[in-house]
Formats: C-alpha cells, structure tokens, sequence
C-alpha cells in the first residue's frame, strides 16, 4: 500500500459528558501517538470541539461521535452531536467572559473547518489540519 494514499481512520462514540469531551482528547490523542503525528495543534481542536458537543450539543440519551481521519498530508477532525438545530459559529465573547472562545481557537488553530448540517437531527463540525507528510 502506498503510504501517501492510505486512509487512516479512527471513531467512537462518547457520552455528551464533560468525562466523554474529557476521554475524546484523550483517545485522540492515543490515536494521533500511534499514527506518530504531531498532536500539536490536533489535541486542542478535539478538546475545543468536543467540549461544545458535550456542552452545547448534548441531548440527555444521544452520545456524539469524534472522527479522525488523515488522507495523504491532511487530519480531519469531526465532531457530530444531535443537536442540528444549533449550528456552531463563532463569536467574540465578553473581554471578562470566561467561555466562549472555543470556535475562535479552532479557526486560529485548524487551516480550515466548517460546520455541515444534518441528517436530522444532527450537525457535524470539522477541522482540518495539514502539512502532516
């Protein structure tokens, strides 16, 4: 297999936790390590993304799902969780606001992500990181 078309992928599910966004870094960062990719800046977009899933996405009884794949150079990051009638955006928060600063840190962080909507009653939020080859 030529190594710079192989697919690597990685997903689970989660409980909509702070435990389950908390163990989401975590097995990422497992993952990344036995892929032997930078976990640099990949480790702080899952922990950004799954903290909203589990925060801002939890429906009691609906786990979400993290996803890490890496084609050729490029790891993809994605988070769904089942609340697709909230769409991720980012905003600047208050300067003594204490939250809300995740999807800013994902944007500074990811060379591109993006939110995509559905099936319902789902939304799925992605980053991408490359230059990994």
């Amino acid at each position: 297999m030529n190594h710079e078309t192989a697919i690597r992928n990685f997903s689970l599910l989660l409980s909509p936790t702070p435990r389950g966004a908390r163990l989401a870094r975590l097995l990422a960062v497992e993952q990344l390590r036995s892929w032997g990719l930078p976990l640099d800046p990949a480790e702080q977009i899952v922990a950004e993304l799954a903290a909203n899933a589990a925060t801002h996405g939890r429906v009691p009884g609906r786990d979400f799902r993290l996803k890490l794949y890496v084609v050729g150079g490029t790891l993809r990051i994605e988070v769904t969780d089942t609340r697709g009638d909230r769409l991720a955006h980012p905003a600047r928060p208050a300067p003594d606001a204490t939250t809300g600063r995740g999807l800013l840190l994902v944007a500074a962080l990811a060379d591109r992500w993006g939110v995509v909507p559905g099936p319902h009653p789902r939304k799925t939020v992605w980053a991408e990181v490359g230059g990994l080859a």
